[in-house]
């Protein structure tokens, strides 16, 4: 799977650890930044993330910052990406089976980095269930047009 990654400056860390772990896991990796930990506006990197995943760019999308919040508002403006801000490996799991969510948007600074790595890999294995849901997420789209 192609995973394109993001975060702002509250997350960097984060986002280089969890870049390991993708490509320990086999995963490609498309970094979309930021290079330095000097402050950034997130919205900048929540729209390349989303834009990537909408374009058919990555399979799936991971955004860092601070709390998840402002990257999951500003991912989900982007017509076709269903982003998710998470804090358990529980809602990590149901944002995939029961909302096919395609970005994760997660807090560095409400999580351990081991969390975040349960809530990634969790998010990268489970699949959508389909059935009831699909109803529900065709409306999500609806929402869009």
């Amino acid at each position: 799977m192609k995973i394109a990654i993001g975060s702002d400056h509250a997350g960097v860390d984060a986002r280089r650890r969890m870049m390991e772990v993708l490509r320990g896991l086999g995963h490609g990796v498309m970094d979309l930044g930021p290079a330095g930990t000097e402050s950034v506006d997130y919205p900048d990197y929540a729209a390349a993330v989303a834009r990537a995943v909408a374009a058919g760019e990555a399979d799936r999308g991971v955004l860092i910052c601070g709390t998840g919040i402002g990257m999951s508002i500003a991912a989900n403006k982007v017509r076709g990406v269903r982003a998710a801000a998470v804090s358990d490996e529980f809602a990590a799991e149901m944002s995939r089976r029961h909302n096919d969510a395609n970005v994760l948007c997660l807090g560095a600074r409400l999580s351990t980095p081991e969390k975040m790595e349960r809530m990634v890999r969790i998010f990268l294995e489970a699949a959508f269930e389909g059935g009831r849901h699909s109803g529900r997420v065709a409306k999500i789209g609806k929402l869009e047009a």
